[in-house]
């Protein structure tokens, strides 16, 4: 596998390493509780769409604007990222990133206050620019602190955190949210003040993350004096091409399937779950994703990771069939049984889509995550045909989205230029 760094970067992580990797594991080590943050808080929309619906009596497509505004904003701001990234460095990067973030989850409490859907989507918009930000410094950052052939297992493994974030965030948006009523269904402005702690918290954390990470003494790359024609060139790759539209279909796929679970419990021909109890359900799904991770860190040092891939895409499409084909307990733990073969995808298509790209690293990863759009698009599609043909078979949109994943894995993700 072709180096995923820059030729100087490269020489200024060897010159620092006093042995094989040792270098690289403290920077790791810092970088993992970024990923468990921003995996904890794309996990709480999933928990905040079901209350926000009943709070503000949204339908299906109104409640999927959640998802349009937070995944909308990396369309918007991952191309100037990758640019801020390029000129800054990926730690600095990461800094300003966290202060963003941190400033969308303080406007909480004024969209609380006034109750207001409008400023609600605004804060989740202003939330995920920085988190978008964070994606464009941190994950090619994971990829070039090692041994480039090794750079999906990495990525994966860290990537690993993210799930545990996910695993975590419904148990703590159920208590907060829907601990006292079990059900969204209460008076308006209560509810959307209930949101108002949560947010408050992760504002603090982000804040402290922030000014953890401006002393920490890190290798200092991603910034570069020329952009040149280097954007132009990495486009030229038909891998890098293909992995941008797996990038957006992978997790327009992901987020669909999330929202809509605690609604998918909770109906009666289902598992006929109240929203609290489907919010801590839906744990599965996401600690799935997070064992899955671990194991295929694993697998990929074996496998390729490719191979891997279109596999777990290959299950996904039958499980999913399964959740639209059948009713109760079969559906129920079917679509749970998704997140188990999730877990690989976006790091593994994430790292095959910058193979070999050297210099272009920083700009394809920002078109990578322009990619993620597609978390805003397909959910609210899928929400488009769940208000006017029924949820169960809205899954269809997310089982067609994993048909080109497995392309890609199989086949799409070897390396050509033309």
């Amino acid at each position: 596998m072709a180096s995923n760094m820059p030729i100087s970067e490269q020489a200024e992580v060897t010159s620092d390493s006093s042995g094989p990797n040792k270098s690289y594991i403290f920077p790791l080590f810092a970088l993992t509780s970024l990923f468990f943050m921003w995996g904890f808080i794309t996990c709480l929309n999933d928990i905040l769409i079901p209350y926000l619906k009943g709070a503000f009596d949204l339908s299906y497509t109104q409640a999927m604007l959640v998802q349009f505004c937070f995944f909308g904003a990396y369309f918007v701001v991952s191309i100037p990222a990758g640019y801020l990234v390029s000129k800054i460095g990926y730690k600095k990067g990461i800094v300003t990133g966290l202060v963003i973030a941190s400033l969308g989850c303080l406007l909480f409490f004024p969209a609380a206050s006034m109750h207001v859907y409008a400023i609600f989507l605004f804060a989740l918009f202003v939330l995920a620019s920085g988190i978008t930000i964070l994606q464009v410094a941190a994950n090619p950052y994971v990829t070039v602190l090692g041994k480039p052939e090794t750079a999906s297992s990495r990525l994966t493994m860290t990537q690993a955190f993210n799930s545990f974030g996910t695993t975590v965030a419904p148990f703590f948006g159920a208590f907060l949210l829907f601990g006292a009523t079990h059900s969204p269904d209460v008076e308006a402005v209560a509810g959307s003040e209930l949101v108002q702690l949560p947010y408050l918290i992760l504002a603090g954390a982000l804040l402290f993350l922030a000014a953890i990470f401006s002393f920490l003494k890190l290798p200092d790359l991603g910034r570069k004096e020329k952009d040149s024609t280097h954007v132009a060139d990495a486009w030229k790759y038909r891998h890098l091409r293909f992995g941008v539209l797996g990038i957006f279909l992978y997790v327009g796929a992901e987020v669909a399937i999330g929202s809509f679970l605690v609604s998918f419990l909770s109906q009666a021909s289902i598992a006929g779950l109240n929203e609290a109890e489907a919010s801590k359900v839906i744990a599965f799904y996401w600690g799935g994703a997070m064992v899955g991770r671990f194991i295929g860190a694993l697998v990929m040092q074996k496998i390729s990771a490719g191979k891997v891939l279109g596999f777990n895409a290959g299950m996904v499409i039958l499980l999913v069939a399964c959740a639209i084909i059948f009713d109760g307990k079969i559906a129920m733990w079917s679509l749970l049984s998704v997140g188990l073969f999730n877990s690989i995808m976006f790091p593994t298509i994430f790292s095959l889509a910058l193979n070999g790209l050297g210099q272009s690293t920083a700009q394809a990863s920002g078109f990578l995550c322009l990619a993620i759009v597609g978390g805003a698009l397909l959910p609210l599609l899928q929400g488009l045909i769940a208000d006017s043909m029924g949820l169960q078979i809205s899954f269809i949109i997310p089982m067609l989205c994993y048909l080109f994943i497995a392309y890609y894995g199989l086949k799409g993700s070897r390396p050509f230029k033309y």
